[in-house]
């Protein structure tokens, strides 16, 4: 159990760097997200992803304050969560870069909706935006899940470990 003090006393030692490091520690998978803007598709890559709620079904992001993509994605009807194979490291780089046409190149198909699914991921889910709090330099953005699929056969994911991109040996 942390002592009453604890915390206080640990937020005055956290710096940006350390804080960094620390959840480096921490495993993720990588994503994009993606959906059709008024005049080209929109996307961009996502590690802080997760399932938030089974009943109903949602799902947390944390979205970047600077991101220019996720206010043309929050004006939409719906958006997409690609779930990034292992194979498609170059596709999140891509994705994580600020401006330009980031689907350059890229094969896609619309979702019942109209947003991108990209081509290889290994599993889709689209949402509707449902609600979006202050998360600090991020948003906290929560999504209503309203479809979702995986590939006939399954594909290894894509995850981030210490600041570069990782393999689950056993993964399938």
């Amino acid at each position: 159990m942390l002592g009453e003090g604890t915390s206080a006393s640990v937020k005055d030692h956290v710096t940006p760097g350390a804080f960094r490091t620390v959840m480096g520690q921490f495993c993720s998978g990588v994503t994009v997200v993606t959906a059709m803007g008024p005049e080209a598709p929109v996307g961009f890559t996502c590690q802080a992803f997760a399932s938030l709620s089974l009943d109903p079904p949602r799902i947390v992001l944390g979205v970047s304050r600077s991101s220019t993509s996720w206010p043309v994605i929050r004006s939409g009807a719906e958006f997409c969560v690609n779930v990034l194979a292992q194979h498609q490291r170059a596709l999140s780089d891509q994705f994580a870069r600020s401006g330009g046409d980031k689907f350059r190149g890229v094969g896609w198909s619309g979702s019942p909706a109209g947003s991108p699914r990209l081509a290889g991921a290994s599993a889709w889910i689209d949402c509707r935006p449902h609600a979006e709090y202050d998360g600090g330099d991020h948003l906290v953005v929560i999504g209503e899940v309203c479809r979702v699929e995986t590939p006939a056969e399954p594909r290894p994911p894509l995850l981030y470990h210490r600041g570069r991109y990782a393999r689950i040996a056993d993964c399938p």
